[in-house]
């Protein structure tokens, strides 16, 4: 069987100077770092739920080998992320760092992992910083880098003919990418680029001001609580009606849709997965997190599905020698399975390439809000960085 340690969240250590002793691999040592409490708990939730469920569908095991999983809740802070990895690298010997939800947080962390070579499978952050001239080869994300999906909606509302718009997003390196990101490819008038504060749930004077610039349609990037209360408000101010609102998949996941309800149904919004994406992998996932946990996945379970996948294929390919950190980071490059976006692959800045898709919100049989798949909007689409990746 695996095991689950909880790490303390309020922990003091020392700055680590030099890098871990490896240890030879009679399991496979994960630090869970995820946000488990708060406004954004739930996408931390999700990405743990899914990476677990891939190793209890393995007996307790990745690539063969018994799996220890030590977990942590970063509350979303920087320094609290930090620390939990300092600990879990220093006294707990891991040999990968997986879970953190916040780029802000990926980019703290960062240069601690690196300096003890350890291996930083990321199922959700993907800062612009880590796929151009600061890419790391300690570093892999097994979700999508920072822009893309927002690209893809900035692509489909050009295709729907949307002449102006009013863009928002947190003011942290996410949401800063997410609207660089939709302008790259949104060939209408932005008549407001509007960023609020991270965790922000108050949105009057932004929907004031939206409401003032008359534009033909809004795009917004809100994980979370953020994402729940500016539907809301932006619904209860009645803007729906006469300007329709947009987003990525994070602004329309399933926590999201539980909390708002009719509100979404009909929305349009863009991914890299759906669960109704039609392949063998994703239907056993869907079916299996359904019957572990009594929900529908959301994008962050499925991303933390696919790292243990890909943790799972690389212990494999090196039959359990973890400590060979090349041939480890080789097997990750390699990502051999079965992902459950179908095929997949990645670019030389070790973010993935892979296909988007325009995805709409309606109800399934059951009655439940969820997300279905209406169109590709890109095919094979890598980020806009990778040129700049030297590794």
């Amino acid at each position: 069987m695996y095991r689950t340690r909880l790490a303390a969240a309020a922990l003091t250590a020392a700055a680590l100077l030099a890098p871990a002793a490896s240890h030879a691999a009679d399991e496979v040592r994960i630090g869970m770092v995820t946000t488990l409490s708060g406004p954004g708990s739930g996408l931390g939730i999700d990405i743990r739920d899914g990476f677990m469920l891939a190793i209890t569908q393995r007996d307790g095991t990745l690539g063969g080998l018994p799996v220890e999983v030590v977990e942590g809740d970063d509350t979303r802070e920087p320094d609290v992320a930090r620390t939990l990895v300092q600990r879990m690298i220093e006294r707990d010997r891991v040999d990968i760092i997986t879970g953190i939800v916040w780029s802000n947080l990926a980019l703290a962390v960062m240069p601690t992992i690196a300096r003890n070579e350890v291996f930083f499978i990321s199922a959700n952050a993907g800062p612009s910083a880590l796929a151009g001239e600061q890419c790391n080869p300690w570093f892999f994300n097994v979700a999508y880098q920072n822009d893309n999906n927002h690209e893809a909606m900035g692509q489909a509302m050009s295709d729907m003919g949307f002449a102006t718009a009013v863009i928002l997003a947190p003011n942290y390196p996410a949401g800063q990418d997410s609207l660089t990101g939709f302008q790259r490819y949104y060939t209408g008038e932005v008549l407001e680029e509007i960023y609020t504060q991270l965790g922000q749930l108050d949105y009057a004077a932004e929907i004031a001001r939206i409401r003032d610039a008359a534009p033909e349609a809004v795009f917004f990037f809100y994980p979370g609580g953020m994402g729940i209360h500016f539907i809301q408000q932006y619904v209860q101010a009645g803007l729906d009606d006469t300007i329709p609102f947009f987003g990525p998949a994070f602004s329309f996941d399933q926590t999201i849709l539980a909390a708002v309800g009719d509100a979404a149904l009909g929305v349009s919004n863009t991914a890299q997965w759906s669960p109704d994406l039609d392949n063998p992998a994703n239907a056993e996932f869907v079916e299996d997190f359904i019957a572990a946990y009594g929900r529908i996945p959301s994008l962050y379970a499925a991303q933390g599905y696919d790292a243990a996948l890909l943790i799972d294929s690389a212990v494999a390919a090196v039959d359990g020698a973890v400590e060979d950190r090349d041939a480890f980071r080789s097997a990750l490059e390699a990502a051999e399975f079965a992902s459950v976006r179908g095929e997949f692959r990645f670019n030389t800045n070790h973010f993935p390439i892979q296909n988007f898709y325009l995805r709409e919100v309606v109800r399934n049989d059951a009655g439940e809000l969820t997300n279905r798949i209406v169109g590709t909007v890109f095919e094979d689409h890598g980020d806009a960085y990778a040129e700049a990746c030297s590794m």
